[in-house]
């Protein structure tokens, strides 16, 4: 039987990243706008925002992250998370992210985020108690799924900030206590601690240290893997369409990006066109009008750091004769 991949079409759910401009597009190519960007308060006079960082081509060198219209900080490329600080407490914030390439020249802004950041506490001094019972283990060899117990403090915890070694890496919400860090370098021994935040910006001491090591080699990826992936297919106006169904992996930063395989090989690349969902994905694309195709299929999600995840069980669907 004659096989059909999908069309390169875009669509409003998902856009086909093959639908991004070409060889054939005037000028110098820009990156792309970051994916993924997300502004939470770190404290009533900070917001922690994230970005997926881009990967491709042009490389990008830098990022640029706006509050409103004014640039706030400038980061190098191998970054996608700043800390930005001085804000006014009870307030609304609005924040872009530009890449820049090598020339320095930018690309277009990321969607708008906002984050409100808490009440001013007053006269605060007290710092919150030291995150209990950390602990943390591989997952594969780019990977570490790390937890804690909470930090108590009179007002609250506003955030977690996790560090590696003496460098700050990533921050959660004050009602979170695990996060996954991707990104690690296989082989590589890490040692991890984390320190409360409250709105007042009183930092707790750090914890105990989490001390892991990351599988050797490059690592089949289950880890960073999608599950509970599902294929069926269905008939509507003599076509057929093949069905997807899975539940994200764990990271710590917004999955946009998704690469699905049929028989093998790549058959398309997806780009979560908004928000993507909570929970379990669903994505249907059209195969061709034959019956009785037989297709193996499976798919990898971009993590935030660039790389790509682990692949997905492989499923097996054919095209039935209704």
């Amino acid at each position: 039987m004659r096989r059909v991949f999908p069309a390169l079409v875009c669509g409003s759910l998902f856009v086909l990243t093959s639908c991004a401009g070409g060889a054939d597009s005037p000028g110098v190519p820009l990156p792309p706008a970051p994916m993924g960007v997300t502004a939470a308060a770190g404290s009533s006079t900070s917001v922690h925002v994230m970005w997926n960082r881009v990967s491709g081509k042009p490389e990008v060198t830098a990022y640029e992250v706006y509050r409103g219209t004014t640039k706030v900080d400038r980061v190098p490329g191998a970054e996608h998370m700043v800390d930005v600080t001085r804000l006014a407490p009870s307030t609304t914030y609005a924040f872009t992210v530009r890449a820049l390439d090598s020339d320095g020249n930018p690309g277009p802004p990321s969607a708008e985020v906002r984050a409100t950041t808490p009440a001013a506490v007053a006269a605060d001094r007290v710092a919150p108690s030291r995150p209990g019972r950390p602990r943390g283990k591989a997952v594969g060899s780019r990977a570490a799924q790390l937890e804690w117990s909470p930090s108590t403090d009179a007002r609250g915890v506003a955030s977690y900030d996790i560090y590696q070694g003496g460098s700050k890496i990533h921050s959660v919400g004050g009602a979170q206590t695990a996060t996954v860090v991707t990104g690690l370098r296989p082989g590589t021994d890490y040692s991890f601690t984390v320190r409360a935040r409250d709105a007042a910006d009183n930092l707790s001491p750090a914890s105990a240290a989490v001390r892991l090591a990351t599988e050797p080699g490059a690592g089949d990826g289950r880890g960073t893997a999608p599950t509970g992936f599902r294929v069926s297919a269905h008939r509507t106006d003599g076509a057929y369409y093949l069905d997807l169904s899975w539940i994200p992996p764990r990271t710590d930063g917004v999955i946009t990006e998704y690469r699905i395989d049929l028989d093998g090989h790549r058959a398309t690349s997806l780009v979560w066109g908004g928000t993507p969902p909570r929970g379990r994905s669903t994505y249907s694309f059209y195969v061709g009008r034959d019956a009785g195709v037989a297709y193996r299929v499976r798919l990898r999600a971009k993590l935030p750091d660039g790389t790509w995840g682990g692949f997905s069980v492989e499923r097996s669907v054919t095209t039935d004769g209704g």
